[in-house]
């Protein structure tokens, strides 16, 4: 597969060959989706608590004699029946994480890349550099690529004044080549690959 590369002023620069066993794939949304989930559940933090009875600070003396009251039959006053006594079966601490395969998330990224390509939201640049970290003249530029959503993935290295320019645009995402993943590819509009991160794409691969 060939596709186009342009540079952000809008000029042709040439054409690269992309391997369609990572850009040509008939895109699985399940594969996709079981990527995404893990993504999201490893994100989620879990720190949701909330106090059992033995966390509770109480008296658990008895409140009252066990017979001949007339009422139900009491204890401590940290139990869950009682307003400010502990939750019964609240949240713990604990991690959300689940588990997938190295093979089945390499794959999902393979998919999701073809995914792009298939609906031709994928645009290849020479280069992500700027001269001057000036956000307007880098909004200017993406305006002649028409980028209002978009991730843009560089190299090993962002270049310092390219990731300073974009970090104040909304809906523009820069990631280097190591930050690549699915949820992000598939949350934005159009995926913007350099050179390098083409390159290092099908190093990784091959």
């Amino acid at each position: 597969m060939d596709l186009k590369i342009t540079t952000f002023e809008g000029k042709e620069a040439g054409s690269v060959k992309v391997s369609d066993d990572i850009f040509g794939l008939e895109p699985r949304a399940d594969i996709i989706q079981r990527c995404v989930n893990w993504q999201l559940a490893r994100r989620q933090r879990g720190t949701h608590k909330t106090k059992d009875r033995s966390e509770i600070w109480r008296t658990g003396k008895k409140m009252y004699g066990q017979k001949g009251t007339g009422g139900a039959r009491h204890g401590s006053a940290r139990v869950p029946q009682f307003r400010g006594g502990g939750r019964a079966f609240g949240p713990v601490v604990r991690s959300h994480a689940i588990d997938l395969p190295k093979k089945v998330r390499a794959l999902a990224l393979k998919h999701a890349l073809s995914s792009k390509a298939k609906d031709g939201a994928i645009v290849i640049v020479d280069k992500a550099s700027l001269a001057e970290a000036k956000t307007k003249a880098l909004i200017a530029q993406f305006g002649k690529l028409s980028l209002a959503n978009a991730l843009i993935i560089d190299g090993a290295e962002l270049e310092a004044n390219f990731a300073i320019a974009a970090r104040n645009i909304p809906n523009i995402d820069v990631l280097p080549i190591q930050g690549i993943n699915v949820y992000d590819i598939m949350r934005r509009k159009t995926l913007v690959l350099t050179k390098a991160a083409v390159d290092a794409l099908e190093a990784r691969f091959k």
